[in-house]
C-alpha cells in the first residue's frame, strides 16, 4: 500500500461513540484548545468496556463521559502517555466508576512529576530552558503568565497504576494486544497492536495529517528525542502495510509504511532547512520561522514549539553537523 486511505468517509459526530469494528467504538472528544479532539477508543472488555485514554479534564469533557457511562459500564482504563489529553480524566474516572488504569512505568511516574511541579519538571524549569535557548522576554512572560497548564488539565492522576511494557500482550475481550513502546513524544508512550484484527491503537506515535510533537524536556537538555522517535515510528514498518491505524487526533487511516516515509522525509528536510539558516549562529528561537510554516501566536504553541526547535538542534549536534556555543548565558548553534 503506497498512500494514506480512510476506510471511513466521515469523521463520527463530536461526543456520540460511533461502532467502527465489532466490539470497537470511536469516540472524539472534544478538547479546549487549538487541536480540537482526541480520539477516544472504546474496546469490548470482559464485563464491560475498555477506554483507551480519556481526555482531558474540563467541564465539557466530563459531560460527554457522564453521557457514554449510561451506555458503557468502563472497567478498565488504557492510557497511552501522560500528556493531559490522554491521562486527565484517568483519575475522575477511577473515583466515579472503580475502573483501574494501565499504562508505562515512565509515563505514570512522568505524570506525577509533571503534575506536582518536581524540580526540572516544573514550569520554571521549562521557561529556563528555552531563556536558554533565545526565548524573547515577551514570550517568556506569557508563558509564566499561563502557569501551571498541566495541573489544570489533569488535577486529579489516578491512585495506582497497572504498569505494562514493550513486549507485553494484553487481553481486552476475546483480543490480544501487543504492547509498542515508543520514545521521543513522551517517557515511554504505548501503542497496541491487535495480530487478529490487524488493527494499531497508534497514540500520538502515528498520526495521518499532522507531524507529531517532539520536544526537548528540561529534565533531559542534551537529550536526543527527534533520533529516538524516527527508531521509534520505524518499528512500525514490521507491521502489515494493510493495517487499520486507529491515531489519537485526526481519522483512522491505512498506508502505515507510507505514512512512516512520510515523516522520515519530513524531519530530514527540516534539517536540511536548519544547517542551511545555521551558516551564521541562531538560537532555537530564531529558528521557529525555519521549522514552522505558519505563525505561531499564542504560548500553548511556542512551548510546542520551542521544544521541537532544540530537538532538531540536539539532533544535528549529535551528527556533527552542528556546533553548539554558549556565551553570555545563550545557546546558539552554527555549521560545523
Amino acid at each position: 500500500m503506497s498512500e494514506i486511505t480512510y476506510p471511513f468517509d466521515k469523521t463520527v459526530p463530536t461526543e456520540e461513540p460511533a461502532r467502527i469494528v465489532p466490539n470497537i467504538h470511536w469516540l472524539r472528544m472534544p478538547l479546549p484548545f487549538v487541536l480540537n479532539h482526541v480520539n477516544i477508543w472504546l474496546l469490548q472488555d470482559e464485563g464491560g468496556w475498555c477506554t483507551v485514554d480519556t481526555g482531558v479534564t474540563w467541564d465539557t469533557g466530563k459531560s460527554v463521559w457522564n453521557r457514554c457511562l449510561c451506555q458503557y459500564t468502563l472497567v478498565r482504563q488504557v492510557v497511552t502517555h501522560y500528556h493531559p489529553d490522554h491521562i486527565g480524566l484517568a483519575g475522575w474516572l477511577e473515583q466515579k466508576t472503580g475502573a483501574s488504569v494501565w499504562m508505562t512505568r515512565g509515563e505514570y511516574l512522568t505524570a506525577l512529576a509533571c503534575r506536582n511541579q518536581l524540580e526540572s519538571y516544573s514550569v520554571d524549569a521549562m521557561i529556563r530552558l528555552f531563556e536558554w535557548h533565545g526565548l524573547d522576554e515577551s514570550r517568556v512572560k506569557a508563558l509564566k503568565v499561563r502557569g501551571h497548564v498541566y495541573g489544570q488539565g489533569c488535577p486529579v492522576l489516578p491512585s495506582t497504576c497497572h504498569y505494562i511494557r514493550d513486549g507485553d500482550r494484553i487481553t481486552i475481550g476475546s483480543h490480544e494486544w501487543e504492547v509498542i513502546a515508543g520514545y521521543g513524544h513522551a517517557a515511554e508512550h504505548a501503542s497496541f497492536y491487535c495480530r487478529e484484527l490487524n488493527i494499531l491503537i497508534s497514540g500520538d506515535m502515528l498520526l495521518p495529517s499532522i507531524s507529531t510533537n517532539i520536544p526537548v524536556m528540561a529534565v533531559d537538555p542534551l537529550g536526543n528525542p527527534l533520533k529516538e522517535f524516527l527508531e521509534s515510528v520505524r518499528r512500525f514498518l514490521d507491521l502489515p502495510a494493510d493495517t487499520l491505524v486507529l491515531p489519537s487526533h485526526g481519522r483512522p487511516f491505512r498506508g502505515i509504511h507510507a505514512r512512516v516515509r512520510f515523516l522520515e522525509e519530513h524531519h530530514r528536510s527540516r534539517c536540511h532547512a536548519v544547517l542551511r539558516a545555521c551558516t551564521v549562529p541562531r538560537t532555537a528561537c530564531e529558528l521557529l520561522p525555519v521549522l514552522f510554516e505558519r505563525e505561531i501566536v499564542d504560548a500553548h504553541q511556542y512551548m510546542f514549539a520551542m521544544g521541537e526547535s532544540i530537538a532538531h538542534l540536539n539532533y544535528l549536534e549529535k551528527q556533527r553537523k552542528l556546533k553548539r556555543l554558549e556565551r553570555d548565558g545563550v545557546i546558539r548553534f552554527v555549521t560545523a
